[in-house]
């Protein structure tokens, strides 16, 4: 199965594309991108974080909302990434041992599906 998803590397960079190999155990994946078919081997070390997205250009006048309840995605965190941004939603597996955890959005109507958060990009993890 093909996941339609965007690498945000600790650089800035950014990669949209999509995988079919990217799993929790390991550390390195390949990304076709989807302007250019090109090929990247991509070291999840490299990245803050990758986002599963519905549609690579999201809608950019929605406003997540991070305030709705969302049984069944585990415990409600706050991660607050060293680049400034802040990402809410909920996660049943987040350790700060672990070199990657995932976040659910608070949103159902967010463009994210889910997000692969490398915890070594993180500059502060709180559940609230």
């Amino acid at each position: 199965m093909q996941n339609r998803i965007i690498a945000r590397f600790t650089d800035g960079k950014i990669l949209k594309g999509t995988t079919s190999d990217l799993l929790p155990n390991k550390t390195v994946f390949h990304l076709s991108e989807n302007d250019t078919s090109a090929i990247h081997k991509v070291d999840i070390m490299h990245l803050k974080a990758i986002y599963f997205v519905k549609s690579f250009e999201g809608n950019k006048s929605h406003q997540e909302k991070t305030d709705v309840e969302r049984v069944g995605l585990g415990k409600k965190i706050m991660v607050s990434f060293k680049d400034g941004e802040t990402l809410v939603g909920y996660t049943q597996g987040y350790s700060a041992n672990r070199s990657l955890f995932i976040v659910f959005p608070c949103d159902p109507e967010s463009n994210n599906e889910k997000v692969f958060v490398v915890t070594g990009a993180t500059d502060k993890v709180t559940f609230i």
